[in-house]
């Protein structure tokens, strides 16, 4: 089996000294695929910056004029939150354009799978006119611009983005929930920012029933995820029989993260990937590409990132250096059967 990657030195020129989501996010992870060895395993998928076009399907053209222009005069801010730096324009292209390239080479047949190693983040950036537009430290949509791209470009029918980021990917859930072409599945810390994803949320007009949302407490974990993915998640999936997977990859949901409460390990967080790896040689033939979003503990991010390449390799190899949350997990069960019976699962 080949496992692409998609990196590029770019993607560090977006920085802001003290800011959560900054270079050494990415510089930690690559340095620790590089001593574990992995990163020589892995074939790199060259990144390009999407086109004008390719934005313009979900962003209006003067907000990506606006961040340019940001970028050029040297940077500043887009809310409290989110920033622009002399690099950030061109990082943020590159990040759009990788993951496409990504998507690209799994279709392809190049590579069987792929993670593209990208940032700015992208799962919040708003379409439209959308008040805040890019927020939540993310500029451009990476994953729903590269879902687009399959399916208009491509000829995908159908694409399946799963998000288990800690925060709700509402700009994602924005560009897609009318369309019933893309499925977006996500767990999140609820209520929590960015304050959408409530269950009953579950997509509009001829997208409706394409949104999933699965709404989750601080504290709970592994055992939790795996009731919610094997009793929600991969029925829908299953019903909803994708051409391609997408993974918004946030590993922020894990319990020792600084900037959420959810109780994911890093086990946990393995299991997930190897389940919807799995997931995709099932329904699709293989065809799943993750791409990075959040994940502000440096460790935990570059583990879960490791992990999820095991996962891709299709090997059984999990590094938790940090174990479980050990905390007792509630019963769930009444809230799974709702969730199931809102989905029409039986």
């Amino acid at each position: 089996m080949t496992t692409g990657y998609v990196y590029d030195e770019v993607y560090l020129t977006h920085n802001q000294v003290g800011h959560p989501e900054n270079r050494t996010r990415l510089e930690h992870t690559v340095a620790l695929l590089e001593k574990s060895g992995m990163l020589a395993r892995l074939a790199h998928i060259p990144a390009r910056p999407a086109t004008h076009a390719e934005l313009a399907r979900l962003h209006e053209p003067a907000y990506i004029d606006l961040i340019k222009a940001i970028s050029e005069r040297g940077g500043g801010q887009l809310d409290v939150d989110t920033y622009v730096s002399a690099g950030s324009y061109q990082a943020a292209l590159m990040a759009a354009g990788g993951l496409i390239e990504a998507v690209g080479a799994v279709l392809d047949g190049r590579v069987d799978n792929a993670f593209a190693l990208v940032r700015p983040p992208g799962h919040h950036a708003m379409p439209g006119q959308a008040v805040g537009h890019g927020n939540g430290f993310c500029l451009f949509n990476n994953i729903a611009i590269a879902a687009q791209a399959a399916r208009l470009d491509r000829g995908v029918e159908r694409v399946l983005i799963v998000d288990f980021d800690v925060h709700h990917g509402n700009g994602t859930q924005a560009m897609t929930e009318a369309d019933p072409a893309i499925c977006f599945i996500s767990t999140h810390q609820y209520p929590y920012y960015p304050g959408t994803g409530a269950a009953r949320d579950i997509g509009r007009g001829p997208g409706e029933g394409t949104v999933v949302n699965i709404p989750l407490s601080p504290g709970m974990g592994d055992g939790i995820f795996r009731q919610v993915y094997e009793q929600v998640v991969i029925p829908v999936a299953r019903r909803f029989a994708p051409g391609l997977i997408l993974v918004s990859a946030g590993f922020d949901a894990h319990w020792d993260d600084p900037l959420a409460g959810l109780g994911l390990s890093l086990t946990g967080y393995a299991w997930i990937a190897r389940t919807l790896v799995e997931l995709a040689e099932e329904l699709c033939g293989g065809r799943i590409v993750f791409t990075l979003e959040g994940g502000y503990h440096l460790d935990v991010l570059g583990y879960g990132v490791l992990n999820t390449f095991h996962a891709l390799l299709g090997e059984d190899v999990v590094e938790d250096p940090f174990g479980p949350l050990r905390l007792p997990e509630p019963d769930v069960g009444s809230y799974v059967a709702a969730l199931r019976d809102l989905h029409g699962l039986g």
